[in-house]
């Protein structure tokens, strides 16, 4: 995908799918064990307990939040999913073929789809889609990720079951930026000015394995299998994601059988490691969670100053606090996951060395800093990271506030130019190609809420785009980690996985797949 809630998630899930490590701060207690009238002693019937409301306004252009995209998966369907090299899943499309120039690539679409409401799919819907992604005034999530140095990507089609994208130039990363992205109805949205807010989100119109039934804000929203679904009749009738905010009112749901998943923390594994109803799925997401920068306020600005906060933090303490054992997470060195393409540790790791730290705070004729670490107040990750890093810094004579905000709040603070925090804690899920990842770190970048900037870093990231040769790419991705991170300016802590708690009579998972963002590939595979 472009797996980003930072770009968000996800690449914003995400060119961006950032998925930010956050959780809704809207507490509400009234999804709570008395909302059982979907009690899952139904086989027909799978409840997905989720801690944030996806709302009544998703859209395949702008929705970028991990819940408003699983509701995206469960209704709509994309080209394919690039999930790797030697990972493709076609759905709309059966093949995506590239020129030998590289600068065009044709896709030949299924020619047995329809949506919900019985109409046809032809390539006038992924034009429009991809058209409608385009349009700055949308502000689609995946957007950038169509743009090739400044130019858009021509999407045209050749007949009603064939369309071409025309490249402004070679960009070795073209396969996985067209994909992931979700194709919607012309005949529903063509003339829309405003898809964010548009009244027709709110009866949405799929070609996914799920139809809409019904939304209740605070509380649930419910899918009824689509028996029409291209890939097959989903085996399980209805889907409910059922909110439930509060994580201990989830987990007795889950262990009462009220619920049939929930996405759990390491902390509350042992609470079902004897259960005979439920298995826990732990599963890599490529994401990275980090502490960055906000290089708009002067005390950071110095890359000895970053540098000597880097060398402060105990990165193995602070992941041990957060996620007990390396079953659950890596410790992580470069912006990119091991999954990625060209991911190297041959860069600065800033181990752990609180004289380093001093003698670097000294050398920059630093005395008494002090800094303020913003972080998601109820996201229970980030308390516990930001408590360790505090201790770490003060270890080194630099004083940390602890700001904690709702997860909404931050990522608006994030997005403008501010001084109210000079660190913060976050986390993305991109991509494969590294080129998926350079929003975060070009200058002016949409998802570079560092306001980091540096000319060779912009450079080559220019360059590994358009370079065919495997070896050469490969160099210019790891000078560009290895640069980032000498920088200082962005900290890699972990690669944490999500731990899926699911009821042990659930099938079909393997089949499913569990993948970034959006846990299931195509849920019409789950059964009973």
């Amino acid at each position: 995908m472009r797996r980003k809630n930072v770009n968000i998630l996800v690449a914003m899930l995400l060119s961006i799918f950032l998925v930010l490590a956050a959780c809704s701060s809207n507490s509400k207690d009234n999804a709570d064990s008395k909302n059982t009238s979907e009690g899952t002693n139904k086989s027909d019937t799978f409840i997905y307990g989720i801690d944030g409301d996806p709302g009544n306004a998703v859209n395949v252009i702008t929705t970028g939040d991990r819940y408003g995209l699983m509701e995206i998966k469960a209704l709509y369907s994309p080209l394919y999913m690039y999930n790797g090299k030697d990972d493709v899943k076609y759905f709309l499309a059966e093949s995506m073929t590239p020129s030998s120039d590289f600068l065009t690539y044709t896709a030949k679409l299924r020619k047995d789809v329809k949506w919900h409401d019985g109409q046809s799919f032809t390539a006038d819907d992924v034009v429009f889609t991809y058209n409608e992604m385009l349009k700055e005034e949308n502000g689609g999530w995946a957007q950038s990720q169509l743009i090739f140095n400044n130019k858009p990507v021509k999407v045209e089609k050749v007949d009603d079951y064939t369309v071409k994208f025309t490249l402004p130039e070679v960009s070795i990363g073209a396969f996985e930026a067209l994909g992931n992205i979700f194709i919607m109805p012309k005949h529903i949205y063509e003339g829309e000015t405003n898809i964010a807010n548009s009244p027709k989100n709110a009866t949405p119109v799929g070609t996914g394995p799920y139809k809409f039934k019904e939304y209740k804000a605070g509380e649930s929203v419910t899918f009824e299998k689509n028996d029409d679904y291209f890939l097959g009749a989903p085996k399980i009738s209805k889907v409910v994601y059922r909110i439930i905010m509060d994580a201990n009112t989830a987990t007795l749901a889950l262990q009462k059988g009220e619920v049939n998943a929930f996405a759990i923390q390491p902390s509350e594994t042992s609470k079902f490691k004897d259960s005979k109803n439920v298995t826990l799925e732990p599963y890599d997401e490529g994401r990275v969670g980090y502490l960055a920068f906000n290089l708009s306020s002067k005390p950071v600005q110095t890359k000895e100053v970053r540098q000597a906060v880097a060398y402060a933090m105990n990165r193995d303490e602070i992941n041990t606090a957060s996620y007990i054992s390396k079953e659950f997470a890596e410790p992580a060195y470069s912006f990119l996951p091991r999954k990625a393409t060209y991911y190297t540790e041959n860069v600065e790791k800033h181990n752990f060395d609180t004289k380093k730290s001093k003698e670097l705070l000294a050398n920059a004729g630093v005395k008494n800093l002090k800094l303020k670490l913003a972080f998601t107040a109820n996201n229970p990750i980030q308390q516990k990271q930001a408590a360790v890093i505090q201790q770490n810094l003060q270890a080194a004579g630099i004083t940390v506030d602890l700001v904690g905000m709702d997860a909404t709040a931050l990522s608006q603070k994030l997005q403008s130019v501010q001084t109210d925090f000079d660190m913060y804690l976050s986390g993305y899920i991109m991509g494969i190609d590294p080129d998926t990842f350079n929003s975060l770190f070009v200058t002016k970048g949409n998802a570079n809420y560092m306001h980091y900037s540096n000319t060779k870093v912009d450079e080559l990231f220019n360059q590994g785009r358009v370079e065919k040769d495997d070896v050469k790419r490969q160099a210019i991705y790891e000078e560009i980690q290895k640069l980032i991170i000498e920088d200082a300016a962005f900290y890699p802590l972990v690669e944490n996985k999500r731990i899926l708690a699911i009821d042990s009579r659930i099938k079909g998972i393997d089949e499913a797949g569990l993948v970034p963002v959006y846990t299931f590939e195509d849920m019409s595979k789950l059964s009973y």
